[in-house]
């Protein structure tokens, strides 16, 4: 039996982490990319045309084994650079999570313009260029799936996360879309949309303290969340509690398995009913 190989965008954050641990959990050779990671190694082709990157004599390829790199998902070459170096080193992938993900909360009004095309950026065309990469390898094999990890706050008007939803919608709405491309492939592209989960970006997001520079989310944040807030017409969490991001990474490794065989360019939302869907 081959080795199964995912790669994992974001891997570095909180969701994107507890994914990499929930697929190697499952057997998977993880390929764990984020900004926050050693450089990408160069492919050989680059290496013999003087490229500088360190080139390893093979990728680990064992069971449950986690392999870190750098990958920057709004780098058009980068991005190419590295799925060609994990279809040569590591071996053929069969998933891709598109995890990585930033915010930068603000009324339109007061925001600017560098946030917005930040988020758009990362958001929606980091999910384009990751996918599309990896989609073309996926079709030739005529198997596989991506899942992209976005957002409640895509189908649901919220204060202050504007430019955050409109990314978070178009990251869903280019994987459900691409999904229909690649159903005769036999590939499979579906959304899993968290709600609020505990994370360090929702502390921040709360303005819950930390130390070491690091977000927690303390129990008065917490409870703030959970209530809800009339006055941004938003609704509280019928399931009285936040999602853990083990939560999400179940909801990625389901949809991204045979148990999940039949289910394409469907959207997962994963929020203790916050949205009401």
């Amino acid at each position: 039996m081959s080795t199964r190989v995912v790669l994992v965008t974001g891997a570095a954050g909180g969701i994107g982490a507890a994914v990499v641990h929930a697929f190697a959990a499952e057997g998977y050779v993880v390929v764990a990319a984020d900004l926050d990671r050693p450089t990408v190694p160069a492919h050989p082709a680059e290496a013999r045309h003087g490229g500088t990157a360190p080139v390893p004599a093979a990728a680990p390829s064992t069971p449950g084994t986690v392999v870190p790199v750098r990958l920057d998902v709004t780098d058009e070459q980068d991005v190419a650079r590295l799925v060609r170096w994990v279809e040569d080193e590591v071996g053929p992938l069969e998933v891709l999570v598109n995890a990585a993900g930033v915010l930068r909360p603000g009324v339109v009004t007061e925001s600017s313009l560098a946030d917005w095309q930040r988020m758009l950026a990362v958001n929606a065309t980091g999910v384009y260029l990751v996918s599309r990469e990896v989609a073309r390898c996926l079709s030739s094999r005529r198997r596989g799936a991506i899942v992209t990890v976005a957002s409640n706050a895509a189908g649901v008007p919220r204060v202050g996360m504007a430019a955050y939803a409109a990314s978070k919608a178009a990251a869903s709405s280019l994987t459900r879309s691409l999904g229909l491309e690649l159903a005769p492939f036999g590939v499979r592209c579906n959304v899993v949309s968290p709600g609020s989960t505990r994370t360090p970006m929702l502390a921040a997001l709360a303005g819950s303290p930390g130390s070491d520079d690091v977000p927690v989310l303390d129990e008065p944040a917490e409870a703030r969340v959970v209530a809800g807030a009339p006055q941004d017409f938003r609704l509280g969490i019928p399931l009285g509690r936040l999602a853990e991001v083990q939560d999400v990474a179940a909801a990625v490794v389901f949809l991204a398995s045979d148990a999940a065989r039949h289910i394409t360019v469907h959207e997962l939302v994963v929020d203790g009913g916050a949205t009401l869907r």
